[in-house]
């Protein structure tokens, strides 16, 4: 389960749109995550269809194995890596500030543009033939697949069906992977009431959708194959983020707790503050227990707080971990055995036991560094892919692979730009 999750202060709820040109292709992109509020009303569902010369049957060069592959963003495009070796595969060149999105079917991620997202083929697949594989890769190219309208906020991949909402409009894609990989962008939309949501689509045909507006959000709601409501709750206050842990359950972020949503069930997990906020998540198939970030100071507009939440959806207990280091909006993710992973400022991985709340190793990577004031700069971020943690350093221009088994940095590179977002695909 991949989500994407980009909000680090209470501040962040409206967020500007930048014009960018993709000049490799001759493309408009923009940048953006939300708008504001959540909804519930709206339009029935139906099904849309794009087209791309990317595909199964796309021309590239056998290889011997998979060949995953890393998306940097940066200020003037987008650079394509080798997972493996860090080697630059290529460069899309760009203006503006760029939002990437792992599209979640191991070969495509999506870039945000003014009115919508759009699929980036980074180039490397398998075609399953009998009883083994075969493994391609060709050059890394910008396709024909959108989806969604203005102001594409959140991505959720779940149940091998990836969910994309456009806070401008309220729309909800649900998109098939098996038919993004055959290079179609096949989608089943419904709308809401606009405002800066998430949505997650499950393999029973429901899906669960942030309820709000322009103002404020309130809750979640399910909604069965056809959009009809089945159950509701309008216990979150600012609801914000996503992640799936074990069994299918998923959780959502309030300002003062948690809510988790199991089957068509949800409940509230208090936070022990008045004001505790959880606005970003990471969860993991292979743990019960959801990572979160966790702020008590409403009136801040940069709070750098030293602890992160760690809620159990079976016993409903909610932890809090002072790491004694900050950390920022792109330092959560989980290990291969559902280990939480922070990247603090302190520049070390800090590996967190999620059932007993404690530290069990700290891996230095990079050297020390400050957050900046605006949630656009770039920062250090920590992207994991099964055993290895990737991290960038901005301020080095370096990107770093970090054996998670050893507890090393594996390989180590040094870029002639300075990295902003990072995500991945495995080929």
């Amino acid at each position: 389960m991949i989500v994407v999750n980009y909000d680090n202060s209470d501040v962040n709820i409206k967020r500007g749109l930048q014009a960018l040109s993709l000049l490799a292709v001759g493309t408009v992109l923009v940048a953006g995550c939300g708008s504001s509020g959540d909804g519930g009303d709206s339009s029935a569902g139906s099904t849309s269809v794009g087209s791309s010369s990317a595909g199964p049957d796309s021309k590239g060069v056998e290889q011997e194995s998979a060949h995953p592959r890393l998306a940097v963003s940066y200020d003037g495009g987008v650079a394509v890596l080798d997972a493996t070796t860090l080697d630059q595969v290529a460069t899309l060149p760009a203006e503006g500030f760029i939002r990437l999105n792992p599209a979640g079917d191991g070969r495509h991620v999506f870039v945000s543009e003014s009115e919508g997202f759009r699929a980036l083929d980074l180039g490397t697949w398998s075609r399953s033939h009998g009883d083994h594989d075969h493994y391609y890769t060709a050059e890394p190219a910008l396709t024909d697949i959108r989806f969604g309208g203005e102001e594409p906020g959140h991505v959720v991949v779940h149940d091998d069906r990836t969910t994309l909402f456009s806070d401008g409009t309220g729309e909800i894609d649900i998109v098939e992977l098996a038919e993004l990989l055959r290079g179609k962008g096949v989608a089943t939309s419904h709308k809401v009431e606009p405002h800066h949501g998430v949505a997650v689509a499950r393999e029973d045909g429901t899906t669960v959708v942030s309820v709000g507006n322009e103002e404020e959000r309130t809750g979640v709601q399910i909604l069965d194959a056809d959009f009809q409501q089945i159950a509701a709750n309008d216990q979150c206050p600012n609801l914000h983020g996503e992640a799936a842990v074990a069994n299918g359950v998923l959780a959502f972020g309030c300002t003062d707790g948690i809510l988790i949503v199991r089957g068509n069930e949800i409940t509230k997990v208090q936070s022990p503050d008045v004001y505790g906020r959880i606005g970003n998540q990471a969860g993991s198939e292979a743990s019960p227990v959801v990572l979160g970030d966790y702020k008590v100071d409403k009136d801040a507009e940069l709070e750098r707080p030293t602890r992160v939440s760690l809620t159990n959806t079976d016993t409903g207990e909610l932890k809090l971990v002072e790491l004694g280091t900050s950390y920022t909006f792109r330092s959560l993710q989980r290990g291969p055995q559902g280990e939480a992973l922070v990247l603090g400022t302190d520049g070390a991985i800090h590996v967190i036991d999620p059932i007993a709340g404690t530290v069990t190793n700290k891996i230095a990577v990079i050297g020390e560094w400050t957050e900046p004031e605006d949630w656009q700069e770039a920062r250090p971020a920590l992207f994991v892919e099964d055993s290895t943690a990737y991290v960038s350093d901005p301020a080095n221009k370096k990107l770093f692979a970090v054996d998670l088994g050893s507890g090393a940095v594996s390989k180590e590179t040094t870029v002639d730009f300075t990295p902003n977002e990072l995500t991945g695909v495995t080929g």
